[in-house]
């Protein structure tokens, strides 16, 4: 039988709750599809067909009903384009929308009837603005470097400034400019909604006995947001703005625990939230009249994401996914609690098994976690790979993953960790990889190559290591800071030199790291010691390099000059290079190369049968 994969994401339910659209990823690049639940058109489905070849990233229901927008990335590559169908299955009308010639364009939500959309040019300024689906008109929010437009609604904006692990809200309300929270340095707060209550709401008595409003439509605005301010976890928080000033509350958190996101419905009587449990996720839906909470609602499986529900509630929709499961839209009835089958041609594989978590010390006393992936009982272990995430801020999770069943079948064990500055363990860890930090980040990867030769989950002299983005870069970096510990290396999208990263990534992707990685002229001497490009003679591990053409966000000259820098010292290094996507390797074709071409890569650096 043929084991392809296909996955579905990416859900965004009609306000109606009687059709959904969502992502599917079958081969090719990823389309949109429009589902229907009930009506007329029960049981049916359409691709959304436009006229550019590229994935799909975004879909999402207007809040009338009418439009589906739809984020499209030209022939893979990272700059994105906005396009609008109506939700007719019988109107093929496609039309674009951002009018940018150059730059990118990333749908962010809808103002009613108007898509919410950041344009950034060139420059790296970021446009936040409205956008008419029926013509094209643009409404400018806000322009500011680094500025994000999270929610817009009835007049009321919220922007997102700051560098990466330093994210405020601010709300624009007409024209004046609001801070959300009180100032707290190293805090985040991304994800907010702006609430669709402009009415009364406080009652007093006046002059003569009546009851009067307090304050009269449009005089306040209430969000919800998730933010770690005044916190060490990221918690749901509600903000309510009026002329008497900005106050705040605590609507709901876990002691220990990230809030990963919620969604609340439009008529403001569910408010669906995912935990995140050590990397697991946990779905639980507030009675937002009284805050009450419900009892936690048991997943299909591991790991749940984006999150959709829809106007009165009654629906919520969001992507699953496990080691055995390929992301997969699941939709729930969080009253009753029940599931409705959706998909009804699921993923043949391949697939794992679930992992365990393990919990390691560092060599400075820090507590690291990471999961362990076992060949199956009939395969022999002949080598382990340490696979490091992105980010730095993103986080291992036992999700599904193409590329680690083709290795546990060869016999390749795989330890997916969160070293320091991973997501999902709060604030100071997140920032405990921060500008000359990273050197501790580096020494984390050898400490879990030390944990797993001392525990005898692998041999000491069988041992690689791999990752995709940040998590290239840092296998570059354990590789040439510890090149007795690895016998074999794969960077996928990974930088070699912060350097020349800041000079040729976008201008936007810069700015935001300098909290990270430091600035590319104060802090130009730590940037060269952090790159393995600087220390190129050290690495004498056999690499593999891979990268998408396409790819913007880390360019594809990061990958070129790590390689001839290898192959002028003689190392024996294969780069792999994709023509047709960018940073993501979005392409289901070129996701299949990659997953064989590194467990082939593997299997030659522990010296087994290819």
């Amino acid at each position: 039988m043929e084991r392809d994969v296909r996955a579905t994401y990416g859900a965004s339910l009609s306000p109606d709750a009687t059709a959904f659209a969502h992502l599917v990823d079958d081969g090719g690049y990823p389309r949109a599809v429009q589902r229907f639940l009930r009506g007329r058109h029960a049981s049916a489905s359409r691709d959304v067909d436009l006229p550019v070849a590229g994935p799909v990233t975004k879909v999402m229901h207007s809040a009338d009903g009418h439009w589906l927008a739809c984020e499209v990335a030209p022939e893979g590559g990272t700059r994105t384009q906005i396009w609008v169908v109506t939700t007719d299955p019988d109107d093929r009308m496609a039309r674009r929308i951002d009018r940018m010639d150059t730059g990118t364009a990333e749908l962010i939500a809808w103002d009613g009837s108007r898509v919410c959309a950041i344009l950034t040019g060139d420059d790296g300024v970021g446009q936040s603005t409205l956008i008419d689906p029926a013509d094209g008109a643009v409404t400018v929010l806000d322009r500011r470097s680094g500025g994000r437009l999270i929610d817009a609604w009835a007049g009321s904006a919220l922007i997102r400034v700051g560098p990466r692990g330093y994210r405020e809200l601010i709300m624009l309300h007409g024209t004046t400019e609001i801070a959300l929270l009180p100032s707290d340095p190293g805090s985040s707060t991304e994800l907010g909604v702006i609430l669709d209550d402009h009415a009364p709401r406080r009652l007093r008595s006046g002059p003569d006995g009546e009851l009067t409003a307090l304050y009269q439509p449009g005089e306040y605005v209430r969000a919800l947001i998730r933010s770690d301010n005044g916190a060490g976890y990221a918690r749901l928080l509600e903000v309510t703005v009026s002329p008497d000033g900005v106050a705040y509350h605590v609507v709901a958190e876990r002691d220990g625990h990230d809030l990963d996101e919620f969604a609340v419905s439009d008529d403001l009587s569910t408010v669906a939230l995912l935990w995140n449990i050590n990397g697991c996720s946990e779905l639980q839906i507030l009675e937002y009249a009284d805050y009450t909470l419900s009892r936690p609602i048991p997943l299909p499986n591991m790991v749940a994401g984006e999150l959709s529900i829809s106007a009165g509630g009654s629906l919520v929709a969001m992507t699953v996914e496990g080691p055995d499961m390929p992301r997969t839209v699941e939709v729930v009835d969080p009253r009753t609690r029940t599931w409705e089958l959706i998909d009804r041609a699921p993923s043949t594989g391949p697939v794992s098994a679930a992992p365990a978590l393990h919990t390691l010390t560092a060599r400075d006393g820090r507590q690291l976690t990471g999961w362990l992936y076992r060949p199956p009982p009939h395969v022999g272990q002949i080598g382990a790979l340490i696979y490091l995430h992105g980010g730095p801020e993103g986080q291992a999770r036992p999700g599904y993953s193409q590329i680690f069943p083709a290795l546990l079948e060869e016999g390749v064990a795989v330890f997916a960790p969160n070293v320091r500055g991973s997501g999902g363990f709060g604030r100071e860890f997140s920032h405990a990889d921060d500008r000359e930090k990273r050197f501790a980040a580096i020494d984390d990867v050898a400490d879990c190559a030390a944990y797993l030769a001392a525990g005898g989950l692998a041999e000491a002299d069988r041992i690689a290591c791999a990752g995709w983005s940040y998590g290239g870069y840092l296998t570059m970096a354990a590789l040439a800071f510890h090149p007795d510990l690895f016998v074999a290396g794969v960077s996928i999208c990974g930088m070699s030199d912060l350097g020349t990263f800041y000079r040729n990534t976008e201008a936007w992707i810069a700015a935001a790291s300098y909290a990270k990685y430091g600035h590319p002229v104060a802090d130009r001497e730590l940037l060269e010691a952090l790159s393995p490009l600087r220390r190129v003679q050290s690495l004498t591990a056999p690499l593999l390099v891979v990268h998408g053409a396409r790819d913007t966000n880390v360019p594809v000259s990061e990958s070129e000059q790590i390689v001839a820098a290898l192959r002028a010292l003689g190392r024996t290094v294969r780069y792999l290079l994709f023509a047709d996507d960018g940073h993501e390797i979005t392409r289901r074709e070129n996701h299949t190369v990659l997953a064989g071409a590194v467990a082939d890569w593997l299997k030659r650096a522990f010296n087994a049968d290819v």
